[in-house]
């Protein structure tokens, strides 16, 4: 079975939404969601960036959103302004519950700080996790609140998850739409760029607006990744990058994952589940043409996003590595993508 290194999941949602099931979430397999230790196991899932992902305080009706990307065209609101003391607090939980789960996983899991820790977890069938946050909600102006995340494990920081931070804008979810949506980095994101940098923090692009990717480009001597986005070429979503933005984490010698949610790979830019495996290679197929063999892997959004009924869940994984051959990529291709492009790609950026 090919090993599969994912560059993102929202399992650490669900616990902290439900802290009382942890157990039941992470550790029995009962079917749940589309993550847990025994069928990460089953399919081939060797280790990837867990999210910490905070969850407006005042939720929008799930029903109307889905309903609204089910007929594009469409742009729906987004939520508020987190500020970091109200951020801090659950930041701090997924972060806990992410530890909880290495503990727990009584050796099948490890929380990994380096390219080295990942490689040798990955050698020893062990899952290899990165600490990542999806929107810095949790990090104050001064960034005092990211040196306890980085002591933490913190390896991966995206600053917007589409709502505002005070370090920049995110893009609305909008079909279609370009990602030119609003101003760029603020003075706090670029002294966060500046600081990640320092500490070799990975500063993911996925989520962020055209202006605020530019200011990233601009400020960073790191490669530019973003670890769960799509071509906006093929699918018009504000989420997904132009080719002018692809160059860009080329020359940089960065990094795309291929994000599996439906709505950012369907052409019509749909929730439509039934799409089968042929978007998803579409968009690989234009990665590829556009980063190289070397800057493509994959960047699930597992537990945070309607993915293809082919796939299901993390045990689907082996039936998009046949996909994938029977399109045509030889057992080299298969290899990067899967595993050996994030390998390398951390190795340049965390160390």
């Amino acid at each position: 079975m090919t090993p599969v290194f994912d560059g993102h999941n929202d399992i650490l949602l669900r616990l902290l939404l439900d802290p009382d099931a942890r157990e039941a979430i992470w550790l029995t397999g009962q079917g749940q969601g589309q993550l847990d230790l025994p069928r990460m196991r089953a399919g081939g899932f060797a280790g990837g960036f867990f999210a910490i992902y905070l969850p407006s305080p005042v939720a929008h009706d799930d029903a109307d959103y889905r309903a609204a990307m089910e007929n594009p065209p469409f742009r729906l609101p987004l939520p508020d302004l987190i500020d970091a003391r109200a951020g801090l607090s659950p930041a701090f939980h997924a972060a806990a519950l992410l530890l909880w789960m290495e503990r727990a996983s009584n050796g099948a899991f490890r929380l990994c700080r380096t390219a080295a820790e990942v490689r040798a977890a990955m050698d020893q069938d062990v899952i290899a996790g990165i600490m990542h946050m999806e929107g810095a909600e949790a990090i104050d102006e001064g960034l005092d609140n990211l040196y306890a995340f980085y002591a933490m494990g913190l390896r991966s920081l995206g600053p917007v998850w589409s709502r505002p931070t005070i370090f920049g804008d995110g893009v609305p979810f909008a079909f279609p739409s370009s990602p030119d949506t609003g101003p760029g980095l603020t003075d706090a994101g670029k002294r966060l760029v500046r600081e990640c940098n320092s500490l070799k923090i990975l500063i993911d692009l996925s989520h962020m607006n055209e202006e605020g990717f530019n200011d990233v480009a601009a400020l960073s001597d790191a490669p530019l990744v973003a670890t769960h986005s799509n071509a906006h070429a093929l699918c018009a979503s504000s989420r997904n990058l132009t080719d002018r933005q692809l160059d860009m984490i080329r020359d940089s010698g960065g990094m795309v994952g291929l994000n599996f949610a439906v709505s950012f790979l369907n052409a019509d830019g749909r929730r439509d589940a039934g799409c089968g495996f042929e978007p998803m290679l579409r968009h690989l197929d234009h990665l590829i043409g556009r980063l190289g063999e070397d800057h493509v892997g994959l960047g699930s959004d597992f537990d945070g996003a309607e993915i293809p009924e082919v796939i299901g869940d993390v045990t689907g994984l082996p039936r998009l590595v046949e996909a994938m051959r029977a399109h045509g990529y030889d057992a080299p291709l298969i290899d990067k993508l899967c595993h050996g492009n994030w390998l390398a790609t951390i190795e340049r950026v965390i160390g």
